[in-house]
């Protein structure tokens, strides 16, 4: 076994690639559904004035209109018939993710199996379904009382509108689905990462657009692209980071043999929250700005117009402000999705524990005070990751789409999707070793 692991390990090359029919099969229908996606994000929505909308957006851009563009991939500046992307199916994820904590019947779903996570799922395209729909009818409601955007504004236009966005955010959570089931993994993941790509050459453009004309200079384009070099290579160290527990087994005996213990690692990634904390301090903070700067400034009072001035993109409360949400959601997302009761109950369950410390609730205690503390380097890492692009972005009006949030999603989709096309390669490569052993098997008994 040994040896045919060695062999395997040796021929996992991307010459494997050309063996590899199931596994292209699969970055085929991948490549065509993310194309799908890409063309829908042109179609835009009916009864729209696009050179009314564009103007409204342009004053937007910069607040939580923009973040949402750059997760729809680009559909909110052109609102198209995706322009909700596929937030509603993420927020309706977290939310019950949330509730398996604190609802018993959720709860207890969650340790049921397959059977239990079918449900859960289900649930998710309910709350999927009603989450897009308030915001559908909110952005329908929003446009036609925006003046000249909605050519002929009233209840025709309301309903269609909503139907329209809510029917595409479906249909791009059946496509994520479909990614993962049949294609190479990470169906969700995959769509946001292809919208904010697909935008990254545009945003680059610009860039150099700037350095050209002289709106900013040589030695500030090349600080920019040098510090996202630098940050590309910090996040992918750090979501590779790992803080390993050795858990130890006891002899066993079955029948008349004695087995050896057997000893294994319980990895607790660095930053185990992902990308969640920076969308959801970014929304939260954006959010109330962007609201009030859709109010006519007469209707502002003296002390909120104080306010908003001081939560611009840039400002000291602002990145105070942003650094604390994103802390607050590192951990807050970290208690939801790891349980450390649960994971020192399966270890007590298989006879596994920690040396030196003693199955149950010491073991839970003792991992939860380990992922604490690597919680926090995980959330200084992300607030380091997001702030200094941040400063990027306010003082020289450098495109979203090279922010950090970005930042951290195309780099950790793109260490995911290696790691699922790896993992494919070498179930075809251990696939060929066994057939070829039990060939070689078959041809020795003869």
């Amino acid at each position: 076994m040994a040896s045919a692991a060695e062999q395997l390990a040796a021929n996992l090359n991307f010459a494997s690639f050309s063996k590899a029919t199931e596994l292209k099969k699969r970055i085929w229908f991948t490549l065509g559904a993310l194309v799908i996606y890409r063309l829908g994000t042109y179609i835009p929505l009916p009864g729209i004035n696009a050179d009314a909308f564009a103007r409204a957006f342009e004053q937007q851009s910069q607040g939580v209109l923009g973040l949402f563009n750059m997760f729809s991939g680009g559909a909110v500046e052109r609102l198209a018939i995706f322009a909700l992307g596929i937030m509603p199916y993420i927020s309706a994820s977290i939310i019950i993710q949330l509730m398996t904590s604190v609802v018993p019947t959720l709860e207890q779903l969650k340790k049921d199996g397959e059977q239990g996570r079918k449900t859960i799922n289900q649930y998710t395209r309910y709350g999927t379904v009603i989450l897009a729909t308030l915001q559908a009818y909110g952005i329908a409601a929003g446009l036609s009382g925006s003046g000249n955007i909605v050519n002929d504004p009233g209840w025709f236009f309301t309903m269609s509108a909503v139907i329209t966005l809510v029917g595409g955010t479906m249909f791009l959570m059946w496509l994520g689905e479909q990614i993962t089931a049949r294609g190479i993994g990470n169906g969700i993941s995959l769509i946001i990462f292809s919208g904010i790509v697909a935008a990254l050459p545009t945003a680059i453009a610009q860039l150099l657009e700037a350095a050209r004309t002289g709106a900013i200079t040589t030695i500030i384009l090349l600080v920019v692209l040098v510090s996202a070099l630098a940050l590309i290579g910090i996040v992918v160290f750090i979501e590779r980071a790992q803080r390993k527990l050795l858990i130890q087994y006891p002899k066993r005996q079955v029948g008349n043999k004695m087995f050896q213990g057997d000893a294994s690692h319980l990895p607790l990634k660095l930053n185990t929250a992902g990308v969640i904390p920076p969308i959801f301090a970014s929304s939260l903070l954006l959010l109330p700005v962007t609201v009030a700067n859709f109010a006519a400034s007469s209707d502002v009072p003296g002390w909120l117009g104080l306010i908003i001035a001081s939560l611009g993109r840039g400002q000291p409360l602002y990145l105070f402000i942003y650094a604390s949400l994103i802390m607050f959601f590192a951990f807050f997302y970290t208690a939801i999705v790891f349980s450390p009761k649960d994971t020192a109950d399966n270890l007590k369950k298989h006879g596994g524990f920690i040396p030196g410390i003693r199955p149950g609730e010491r073991t839970a205690s003792y991992i939860d005070y380990v992922l604490t503390r690597i919680t926090l380097a995980g959330a200084l890492y992300l607030v380091f990751v997001c702030l200094i692009p941040e400063m990027f972005m306010s003082n020289m009006g450098i495109s979203v789409f090279l922010g950090g949030t970005s930042l951290l999603i195309m780099v950790s989709v793109t260490m995911d999707t290696v790691s699922q096309v790896q993992g494919h390669l070498f179930a075809q490569q251990y696939e060929g070793l066994v057939k070829k052993s039990k060939l070689r098997g078959g041809k020795r008994k003869r």
